[in-house]
């Protein structure tokens, strides 16, 4: 069988979450449903404020008597901070693994197998490929080509998949503006998790109106930061970036009345597009939203 890509990402590490009541503790506080997480799948998800905003997004896995919550590494020591936190008396165990172990994503083949490492499919989106976390350094995978992680930032950037705490600040984004409604990370019928009632209000009421979009130019994207003015208005900012093609955070409402009137998008003194992922199911709304 012909593989494609993979990539051992540096950035990422996994906090573990064991014990024989991790899975309702988790239940409790996580914006997935839990128990829809089996042995051979993930599933995405947060842990938000008590105001909905994101603090942590995460892949969560089955992993024996516990999950695994595939973080940002540079937060993962906080992530377990704050999930003891949560603990009280619940029987759980909370530790970080991120200097450890190594979560590896692969993609560019329909199928994967591999001894080493147990892979299931991406929950975000099936073209994001394979997750999986391995315990020791990570094996050649046989028939796969080894890449860098920036190739497969790339590969999320060209599919208009956002990540937390590169695309969206931490503390700052509702579940909406980061997708998270998009991309499977918030179940709006498992009942309570933290910050339940103002995600559901967004959801129900359909007044979010910041999104992460995509943005294309003709030549190389200015930096992640930058400002997407439209006649000197400003609709949003550039985020992750790769070559021409990056991704934007904007008020969806102040880009479709520039698009609307015909107006000239520029990040910088570069003219780019912005364009809506072709999984998601918002539109160019600019209806009244939260703040």
């Amino acid at each position: 069988m012909a593989g494609g890509s993979y990539s051992v990402l540096e950035d990422r590490g996994p906090v573990r979450v064991g014990g024989a009541e991790a899975g309702p503790f988790l239940q409790n506080i996580v914006t997935v449903d839990i128990d829809r997480v089996a042995a051979d799948s993930a599933a995405y998800g947060g842990l938000l404020t008590p105001q909905g905003k994101v603090v942590f997004d995460f892949i969560i896995y089955r992993n024996g008597d516990g999950f695994l919550l595939d973080s940002r590494r540079d937060s993962a020591a906080e992530l377990a901070k704050r999930l003891v936190f949560y603990r009280l008396r619940a029987k759980v165990e909370i530790a970080d693994l991120s200097a450890t172990h190594h979560v590896v994503a692969a993609w560019g083949s329909d199928e994967m197998s591999s001894g080493a490492i147990s892979f299931v499919r991406d929950p975000r989106l099936p073209a994001l490929g394979f997750r999986g976390v391995a315990t020791t350094a990570p094996p050649d995978l046989s028939g796969w080509t080894r890449v860098d992680q920036e190739a497969y930032h790339a590969h999320r950037i060209g599919l208009g998949v956002p990540e937390g705490g590169v695309d969206f600040v931490y503390g700052e984004a509702f579940p909406h503006d980061a997708d998270m409604d998009q991309l499977g990370g918030v179940d709006f019928h498992k009942g309570c998790f933290v910050g339940q009632e103002v995600v559901s209000r967004m959801e129900h009421r359909g007044t979010a109106r910041r999104r992460i979009i995509i943005a294309e130019a003709a030549e190389l994207l200015p930096a992640p930061g930058t400002p997407i003015s439209a006649d000197g208005k400003v609709v949003g900012n550039l985020v992750s970036i790769s070559g021409r093609r990056g991704l934007a955070q904007v008020r969806i409402d102040r880009a479709k009345a520039a698009l609307d009137a015909g107006l000239a998008m520029t990040a910088g003194d570069v003219a780019l597009s912005l364009t809506i992922p072709d999984w998601a199911r918002f539109g160019w709304s600019s209806g009244p939203g939260e703040d």
